[in-house]
């Protein structure tokens, strides 16, 4: 493994059994199917997809969250896929959670001074430097004058402000990983640069690897050095930003990004050119690439029977699509 390494994914598999009533088995739902990559300290990645492709599920897996079927999750050199209870303990210590919506990710009954000092009071840290650490993250957070924030509960916050208090106790046990599921996504438009940029010097100040969950691609433009695109439980696409929004590959990712509004007049009056259909189901996926059934660029006996391998027509840049099926795989 890269010393530069952080986090390992190699195979990754979550999939949901579903029941029949009280005996019967459904099946199950393969949210994710086969994911692997590596993350660097101090990186961020964008795991981009529309809504049911397995990002969240992705997300709590690596949080420790859900057990997965099938793989690996390696952090620092541990394996956290099937830690212990001291394992995960410590794991849960070194990563932090932004949820998508701040309201409900924080407990309606404390106010923010106890909101921040119950994580510090479970993994053990002294009163005096529970103070001290609460201080320091209100103000990293910009919740100032900070007398004003501790004794106030969720409900007297405003979205934006209780977005910042989940921040804040994201970093509070100073942690090497931040994962953000959708953080902006039920703010107002106005807010959401703001928290985008607080996330961003966060990450820059604090050395902070950041896996930044989303269905918006124009968001990540300029807060990720690479961006994983996935559908049906798969990454279907991964490469640096710059090379990915130059030369999408995979004709999801293509209309991913022709999905991405225009800032005119006009764009109101705009026809866009979205893929037929529906997303796959996850109980039943189809055979060969999840794609195919949407895809106006399908092989007929190939793409829908053959599953396709990670294809690297640019260096770094790597897709699963059979259109690449001449490049290095």
């Amino acid at each position: 493994m890269d010393p530069s390494t952080l986090l390992s994914v190699r195979n990754l598999h979550t999939w949901y059994e579903l029941r029949q009533r009280a005996f019967g088995r459904a099946g199950y739902v393969r949210a994710v199917d086969g994911v692997t990559f590596d993350l660097a300290a101090g990186e961020t990645i964008a795991v981009v997809g529309e809504s049911g492709c397995g990002k969240s599920s992705l997300a709590k897996t690596i949080l420790g969250l859900y057990r997965p079927r099938q793989g690996e999750i390696v952090f620092q050199g541990q394996p956290i896929h099937a830690a212990n209870a001291a394992t995960l303990r410590w794991y849960r210590r070194q990563v932090g959670f932004v949820q998508q919506d701040p309201y409900g990710a924080l407990p309606p009954f404390m106010n923010v001074h106890r909101i921040l000092a119950e994580p510090l009071i479970i993994h053990g840290i002294r009163k005096t430097q529970r103070e001290e650490r609460i201080r320091e993250v209100l103000e990293e957070v910009k919740l100032v004058p900070m007398a004003d924030f501790m004794t106030k509960y969720p409900h007297m916050l405003s979205g934006g402000q209780q977005q910042r208090v989940v921040i804040a106790r994201a970093i509070l046990l100073q942690p090497k990983l931040i994962v953000a599921d959708e953080p902006v996504s039920m703010l107002d438009a106005s807010v959401r640069v703001e928290i985008l940029e607080l996330l961003r010097n966060l990450q820059s100040a604090h050395r902070l690897a950041v896996i930044y969950i989303t269905h918006d691609l124009s968001a990540v433009r300029h807060f990720s050095e690479r961006i994983f695109v996935m559908y049906g439980g798969k990454i279907v696409e991964k490469g640096r930003v710059a090379d990915l929004l130059r030369n999408p590959l995979h004709p999801y990712t293509r209309a991913l990004l022709r999905a991405i509004p225009d800032a005119d007049a006009a764009n109101a009056e705009t026809d866009r050119d979205v893929p037929p259909g529906e997303p796959p189901s996850l109980l039943h996926p189809p055979p060969g690439c999840r794609f195919h059934p949407r895809c106006p660029l399908v092989t007929p006996g190939l793409c829908d029977t053959q599953e396709p391998p990670e294809f690297e027509p640019e260096p770094l840049h790597l897709t699963l699509c059979w259109l690449y099926k001449d490049a290095k795989s």
